[in-house]
């Protein structure tokens, strides 16, 4: 099976305590703007890329590796700032969600007192911050001047080969009958693959099961039932 061979070529790589996670050419440049940490053009960077693409992934990463703050874009405000970007005498922050939403005079205040306290700021959007909807002037010439990397959803082969791999990782034998009918069937993320195979190991190993295609399908509809509750 062709994702077979495509999964022997995946880096696999510790994720700083938290679950690892395998660094693909959908993440490869990110991860490796990520590792470059904190020399970063400006001091800041932003990473986009569609809803389950791994972007969240890869902020807790980052933070686990600096030290770093996670912070929701809707969190920013006037009032925030002094706490967010004075807390430290090298601030170094992740604003999710950047380009939802966010009060524009807040952030643009966060990234100048991040930038001239000589810390960084990590930015994440589902696009470019060249085409965030940016109505201030100054903060759109920041912005669009950051250093910006995609993070893609995985291709057909890539998504099949994801999935073996992460079967592989935990020591279990599936056939490509499965990986093929679970490919089709969930979200085309890594989140999703990553709850599949862990859903899938759970039953598998509680009813004293081999991973099957009927055992796939119960516990996508178990997944679906809980996720429409």
């Amino acid at each position: 099976m062709p994702a077979r061979q495509l999964a022997l070529d995946f880096e696999h790589r510790a994720a700083f305590g938290l679950d690892d996670f395998l660094v693909v050419p959908g993440n490869a440049d990110a991860i490796a703007w990520l590792d470059r940490w904190p020399d970063w053009p400006g001091q800041a960077l932003a990473i986009h890329g569609p809803p389950g693409c791994g972007k969240t992934h890869l902020v807790h990463v980052w933070q686990a590796a600096t030290g770093g703050r996670i912070v929701d874009a809707t969190a920013i405000t006037t009032s925030s700032i002094p706490d967010l970007a004075g807390g430290s005498k090298k601030p170094t922050l992740a604003v999710e969600g950047a380009d939802q939403g966010v009060d524009e005079v807040a952030l643009f205040h966060l990234y100048n007192m991040t930038v001239e306290a000589g810390g960084t700021l990590l930015l994440t959007g589902c696009d470019a911050p060249s085409r965030w909807t940016i109505k201030l002037p100054d903060l759109a010439s920041r912005l669009s001047a950051l250093p910006s990397v995609p993070v893609e959803l995985p291709d057909d082969d890539l998504f099949g080969a994801l999935l073996v791999k992460l079967f592989a990782d935990r020591q279990l034998r599936v056939g490509a009958e499965v990986v093929t009918y679970v490919a089709s069937r969930i979200e085309r993320s890594f989140d999703a693959a990553r709850r599949l195979v862990a859903e899938l190991d759970a039953a598998a190993l509680e009813g004293q099961r081999d991973i099957t295609v009927p055992l796939a399908r119960q516990v996508l509809n178990a997944i679906e039932n809980l996720d429409n509750e």
